[in-house]
């Protein structure tokens, strides 16, 4: 006989954007009856998130405060013609310290882990084996829906972890390191130093393709590491993505294809900036926004993250379309030149890029000058995502 579990909440999906929203939620509404359902067996996966101190406003803070594992007061980036150190702070989540704060907030019995989910609705969710969620509302946060239904490019990468036999020298990260060869796009190495003989390496590519030769790029790390004299003598962790770059589409049809009246957060919700890819500031954004209500019932929970993410969608046109410039009108292996001029702008211009808050005067600098693309293969471009 099937199973029933009652609650106040469910979110489905124990990735970051589910995480984040448990823990607001119990921290402002200690008494509500959360549940948070995932496949896995942890919370987070095998995950390292990273963002910008002006990422995250103020009043959100204590969302992710304690989820910190590293910290920066700049970070450098290279490129063939231009390298500089930003003076800006930038903070590293791991996957393990989202999983313990999760558990340590939350009871036991509020975590259905190792549950394969089939269906979901805004107040009910079937697991594999028949069983069920009932609950006041219902969130979906298992990870992008169906990207059919958006014009995409791909940010995808291979990122290690490595213990050297020696320090590494390195003292800030390096956001891009575009020096090295353009290959598949454009490409670049991030750096994030964890400790003296610590040091985490992800091989990144702004491709047309999906595909991830995780067997060639892990080889291109290695030569990065040869490199620099870096002697590994343990590859601690690795981790690999593809994240969508959108450049336009349907955003009602890809909100319907994750079910048209269920609440949705995270990639999900397609809350995710346009051109990284990235979704943790929007994930604590909408953290912070359930964290607020008073109201749980599915329909409700529907509009508002519906209205979030809609927000989103349409305030974001600007990246859209510098995106598409990016992949229809520079030549692969020029790509590179278009993040070269970018990061001669001023370093709160960038930070609010990243936050996906440009003001008009920011979209206006951005575009003025000489452009960085074929102007003619721009407007094609442009009138060909039209």
């Amino acid at each position: 006989m099937a199973a029933k579990i009652s609650c106040d909440v469910a979110i489905i999906g124990a990735g970051l954007a589910g995480g984040l929203i448990a823990l607001a939620l119990k921290a402002r509404h200690p008494s509500l009856d959360v549940r948070l359902v995932d496949a896995g067996e942890t919370i987070g996966g095998n995950h390292l998130w990273s963002f910008f101190g002006s990422d995250v406003a103020k009043r959100d803070r204590w969302i992710v405060e304690r989820l910190v594992a590293h910290g920066w007061r700049g970070y450098d980036v290279a490129f063939p013609a231009h390298s500089r150190t930003i003076n800006q702070t930038y903070y590293s989540i791991e996957s393990h310290r989202l999983d313990a704060e999760v558990r340590r907030v939350l009871p036991p019995e509020a975590l259905v882990l190792g549950r394969k989910v089939l269906a979901v609705s805004a107040t009910a969710a079937v697991f594999a084996d028949g069983d069920r969620v009932e609950a006041t509302g219902v969130i979906d946060a298992r990870g992008a829906g169906d990207l059919s239904s958006l014009s995409c490019g791909w940010q995808k990468f291979v990122g290690q972890e490595l213990r050297l036999a020696r320090p590494h020298g390195v003292e800030r990260p390096v956001v891009m390191d575009a020096t090295v060869k353009q290959i598949d796009g454009y490409r670049f190495v991030y750096t994030l130093p964890f400790a003296e003989d610590r040091i985490f390496v992800e091989d990144t590519y702004y491709s047309t393709s999906a595909e991830l030769n995780r067997r060639a790029i892990v080889q291109r790390i290695e030569r990065y590491a040869d490199s620099r004299h870096w002697i590994t003598t343990e590859v601690v962790r690795e981790e690999a993505g593809v994240l969508p770059v959108a450049m336009g589409g349907d955003f009602d049809g890809y909100w319907r294809s994750g079910g048209a009246k269920t609440p949705k957060a995270g990639m999900r919700a397609g809350l995710f900036h346009p051109t990284t890819g990235y979704s943790l500031p929007d994930a604590i954004r909408m953290a912070a926004m359930l964290a607020e209500r008073r109201d749980f019932a599915g329909a409700d929970l529907h509009d508002a993250t519906y209205r979030m993410a809609r927000d989103a969608w349409d305030a974001r046109g600007f990246y859209r379309m510098l995106d598409t410039m990016l992949f229809k009108a520079a030549e692969p292996d020029e790509r590179y030149r278009v993040l070269e001029r970018f990061y001669r702008l001023p370093p709160d211009l960038i930070g609010r890029f990243y936050a996906g808050q440009s003001t008009m005067a920011d979209k206006a600098r951005v575009l003025t000058g000489r452009p960085p693309v074929p102007i003619l293969r721009a407007i094609a471009a442009l009138r060909g995502r039209a």
